[in-house]
């Protein structure tokens, strides 16, 4: 039987997905592993990024005989379950990933001090652990979803699809769709954009600004994942409206539009290695194959880096402050510490005290 056109857009994408996604994702992994000497959070961030993009892209070819059979489902109820249940961990993994790492970003920019305190390696592996197993748990509805389903093809030909099944239950239908909406979409997108706001309105008034490679890789991270699965979760939306109002003409066009939007989610997992070649081509010419371990290790000269800023204009700030209270005083200190001291009279402790005193954070 000829190919529909949806499933030949459907090959073509998981195609595309599976040629440049496994190897570029594995490149990221090896490059870290064997690449990078100082791994910083957005680094160890990034490696399990890819790990999770690399081993959902393994079940490509599952999907790609499926789609080329008629489609046919040939691996059984198991494997049926399983390959979607594996896609839905790596959609949860990947946000929540990407949600660690923006309020890694907001925690450098807002509380430089106590970021540096908290990027440790016990209490990073405890939130990778935490995210992992996050995923694992929001995903379990995904295989109560999925069952096989033998279907009279016009040619009398029998076709058995892996499909969706919500037990003849409109709330089933409805629970499924919006769960994944708020849960892989509305609660992470919500963070992000809280601590993205806060970044942005910090570093507009900040004395001390660089460009930053970190930060514009993590946003070509966010952006990429948001115009990939945001079509998903529309669908989603769509669905479920149709459910409600019992609309079979909305039904229809989100059923119609779901096998598409599904494939286009799926090329998210290939997708993170060509924007890290854009991010680090600075480094290319000179690095090589070696460019990502560099831009993954300006990670973490950049963390470094804004501390010391935050720091030194927290003291310039502090240091301004105490110079206007003693010219009001009377007495101008001079500098700090010993300096400011002498600047002070013996008669007075209250200044005497005020100048020697270190600001705290």
């Amino acid at each position: 039987m000829p190919l529909p056109v949806s499933a030949q857009v459907g090959i073509a994408i998981l195609s595309l997905a599976f040629v440049l996604g496994l190897p570029g994702n594995l490149f990221v992994v090896w490059s870290v592993l064997c690449r990078v000497k100082k791994r910083s959070v957005t680094c160890l961030l990034v490696l399990n990024l890819a790990l999770a993009d690399a081993f959902v892209l393994l079940s490509a070819p599952f999907f790609l005989r499926y789609l080329a059979a008629g489609p046919n489902w040939e691996f059984g109820s198991a494997v049926c379950k399983l390959v979607h249940y594996l896609s839905s961990v790596n959609m949860y993994v990947s946000i929540y990933l990407i949600c660690l790492m923006s309020m890694d970003r907001w925690l450098a920019v807002t509380r430089p001090f106590l970021s540096q305190r908290m990027r440790t390696k016990r209490s990073l592996l405890f939130l990778l652990l935490g995210v992992w197993v996050l995923a694992f748990v929001l995903s379990l509805p995904m295989p109560f979803y999925r069952s096989i389903l033998k279907v009279r093809h016009p040619s009398n030909a029998t076709l058995t699809l892996c499909h969706q099944y919500h037990w003849q239950s409109a709330a089933h239908q409805v629970f499924q769709y919006l769960f994944e909406t708020v849960m892989g979409c509305l609660v992470p997108f919500s963070l992000i954009n809280t601590c993205y706001s806060t970044v942005i309105c910090r570093l507009q008034n900040a004395k001390f600004q660089r460009r930053r490679e970190g930060s514009r890789l993590i946003l070509l991270i966010i952006c990429a994942f948001a115009v990939f699965w945001l079509p998903y979760h529309i669908v989603n939306i769509i669905e479920v409206v149709g459910v409600l109002q019992d609309s079979k003409p909305v039904l229809d066009a989100a059923k119609s539009a779901r096998p598409n939007v599904t494939a286009f989610a799926y090329f998210s997992s290939a997708v993170n290695p060509i924007l890290y070649v854009f991010a680090g081509s600075s480094h290319i010419r000179q690095a090589g194959l070696s460019f990502m371990g560099r831009l993954l290790e300006a990670t973490n000269s950049e963390s470094r880096s804004a501390s010391t800023s935050r720091r030194t204009g927290s003291t310039r700030d502090d240091g301004s402050v105490l110079h206007t209270l003693s010219v009001k005083l009377g007495n101008p200190f001079k500098g700090r510490g010993k300096e400011r001291s002498d600047s002070v009279p013996d008669g007075e402790p209250e200044l005497r005290t005020l100048a020697t005193t270190e600001p705290l954070e």
